[in-house]
């Protein structure tokens, strides 16, 4: 199938002309707003790389693609919540009521690494500590600290408009997952569901764990219930625990994402909005 090297975001004539160079292509032309076609690009592994490291230092999101792939080629939306969705990691946020941010925030960022090989564990090792928070903790959370990602509206809106279907698959939990679902309208959202006694968290999540092996299974089934291959899924994700629902998609998005899930997706954006990705499927 022949590919396609697209260059998002705002690239100078100067830095085309560098781009274009670099690999060999024999012309520029502007595929959408703020993404340009390198017109026969001339890619294999070394390239590519080279292409990276030029696209990091000018702050450049590219895309080496199926030529001529659209929305409209895919029936289902996925995406994680924290840090891909919106901007925070809400435990972490969580975390902050009681003290012990640091903490909390230290296994977070080891586990969506993949540092932390079992999920389970390092949820359950960050909810003991929130053993005993309010719930007004969390709706301040929600009312203060939770920012939708950039162009996340937007990208949702689309994607209703083209007739795909929406789903939030998250580590997190229901509390959030389903004030989202209302406010975006989003199709289907599935989290974990917090232990609470009058109205404090016990420390524990009820039910079974939303984790890697979940979020993979959520996805196929979701895609079954359409009656879509999951190859019609693009899946967007941050963290490890993503890795293996992303796996299973037609494209998978690395969202300004941790470098082990960045190195297996099938297209990184570093720095623009969730939004970019309208820009390379047109």
């Amino acid at each position: 199938m022949n590919k396609q090297l697209l260059i998002h975001g705002t690239a100078s004539a100067q830095q085309l002309k560098e781009l274009e160079v670099l690999t060999a292509a024999t012309g520029i032309s502007e595929y959408s707003e703020h993404c340009w076609q390198l017109q026969n690009a001339q890619i294999d592994e070394k390239f590519l790389k080279a292409v990276e490291a030029y696209c990091q230092s000018a702050q450049l999101d590219f895309a080496w693609l199926p030529a001529g792939l659209k929305l409209t080629d895919f029936g289902l939306l996925v995406m994680d919540m924290d840090s891909t969705l919106v901007t925070i990691e809400t435990i972490d946020e969580m975390a902050d009521y009681c003290g012990k941010k640091a903490e909390v925030a230290a296994i977070t960022e080891a586990a969506m690494r993949g540092e932390i090989s079992d999920y389970d564990t390092s949820l359950r090792r960050r909810l003991v500590l929130l053993e005993g928070l309010d719930t007004q903790a969390l709706e301040r959370v929600y009312l203060e600290r939770m920012n939708l990602s950039p162009g996340a509206e937007r990208l949702v809106q689309a994607a209703h408009a083209a007739g795909l279907k929406t789903l939030l698959v998250s580590g997190g939990f229901t509390f959030f997952t389903e004030k989202l679902k209302q406010r975006l309208q989003l199709s289907y959202a599935r989290s974990n569901t917090l232990g609470m006694v009058d109205h404090r968290l016990t420390g524990t999540v009820e039910g079974e764990i939303v984790n890697a092996e979940v979020k993979a299974r959520i996805v196929q089934e979701t895609c079954a219930s359409l009656g879509l291959p999951t190859s019609a899924a693009i899946v967007m994700g941050d963290g490890a625990n993503d890795l293996k629902m992303m796996k299973l998609a037609g494209l998978s998005v690395a969202y300004r994402a941790k470098p082990v899930v960045r190195a297996q997706a099938s297209v990184a954006f570093n720095f623009c909005g969730l939004d970019g990705l309208l820009s390379i499927l047109r």
